[in-house]
C-alpha cells in the first residue's frame, strides 16, 4: 500500500533553484503575454470603434459631399498621372540633349574624313 501524503503548514519541500528561476520566469513570461495580448484586444476594439463611427459619418453625408469627394479623388489621380509623364518628358529632354551633342559631335568627325578624303584624292 502507498503511504497517505500529508501536507501541512510546516511541510518543507526542497527544489533546485534551477526549478525556482525556470518558475519565476515561466509565471513573467505568462503575465507578459496577457498584458500584449490584452493590450492588443483593446487596440483592436479602439480601431473597430472608430471604423464604425467613420462609416456612420460617412453615411450622414449628403449625395454632393459624396460626389466632390469623388472628384477630388479623380484631380489627384490625374495629377499623379501628369507628374509621371513630366519625369518622364524631362528624362526624353536629357535623352535628347546628349543625342543631340553626339550628332553634332559625329558632324564634325566626318567633316574631318571628309577633308581627309579630299586631301587624299588631290596628291595621288
Amino acid at each position: 500500500m502507498t503511504k497517505p501524503l500529508n501536507i501541512s503548514e510546516s511541510a518543507a519541500v526542497q527544489m533546485p533553484m534551477k526549478t525556482v528561476a525556470s518558475l519565476i520566469i515561466l509565471v513573467a513570461m505568462g503575465v507578459f503575454a496577457y498584458t500584449e495580448l490584452t493590450s492588443r484586444l483593446v487596440s483592436l476594439e479602439t480601431s473597430r470603434e472608430l471604423f464604425e463611427n467613420d462609416l456612420l459619418k460617412k453615411s450622414e453625408q449628403v449625395p454632393v459631399d459624396q460626389e466632390q469627394l469623388f472628384l477630388l479623388e479623380d484631380l489627384y489621380q490625374t495629377v499623379e498621372k501628369i507628374e509621371v509623364r513630366i519625369e518622364d518628358m524631362m528624362h526624353n529632354k536629357v535623352n535628347i540633349q546628349f543625342i543631340q551633342k553626339q550628332t553634332e559631335k559625329l558632324l564634325q568627325d566626318v567633316e574631318l574624313l571628309k577633308d581627309k578624303v579630299r586631301a587624299n584624292g588631290t596628291s595621288h
